[in-house]
């Protein structure tokens, strides 16, 4: 009977680990700035922060700053591979853009055969805004999870 008690123990612990679910997130940063003076970046963090340590609530009786120490949130332990921008000074290169899509879909491949899972994609953009302003990315964020 013991043994059964104790297989039963084992086995929901085991379920209970398995069922947690981990997740990462990996961020490509693309330079959409004219003439090819960005720069295009995959950003992987090699560090885990509790958000929590950050964070402070905000009440009627209590709205007092924040003030978390903004070196203590920044990570300085991460990978950054080298991505090309989308443009050059002929104006947009699809050969850069080909040559991203192969280097993140060597990012993807890696993490899927490390066991994780791409679980959602998240994409947005600040594209340049007029004469002089010169700015712009395209940002996007790789959610995945085991």
């Amino acid at each position: 009977m013991k043994k059964i008690v104790l297989a039963a123990v084992v086995l929901f612990a085991a379920t209970f680990t398995m069922s947690a679910q981990q997740y990462h997130v990996i961020t490509s940063v693309e330079s959409i700035v004219p003439n090819g003076l960005g720069r295009s970046r995959i950003i992987n963090a090699l560090e885990e922060k509790d958000y929590k340590e950050f964070t402070s609530v905000q009440t009627e009786d209590d709205n007092s700053r924040n003030k978390s120490d903004r070196s203590e949130i920044r990570v300085k332990n991460f990978e950054e591979t080298k991505l090309l921008n989308f443009y050059n000074i002929g104006g947009i290169r699809f050969q850069n853009i080909a040559a991203n899509d192969a280097m993140i879909t060597s990012m993807i491949n890696d993490m899927v055969s490390n066991g994780w899972e791409l679980a959602f994609v998240v994409s947005g953009v600040e594209s340049e805004g007029g004469k002089g302003d010169g700015q712009g990315i395209f940002i996007t964020r790789y959610i995945f999870k085991k």
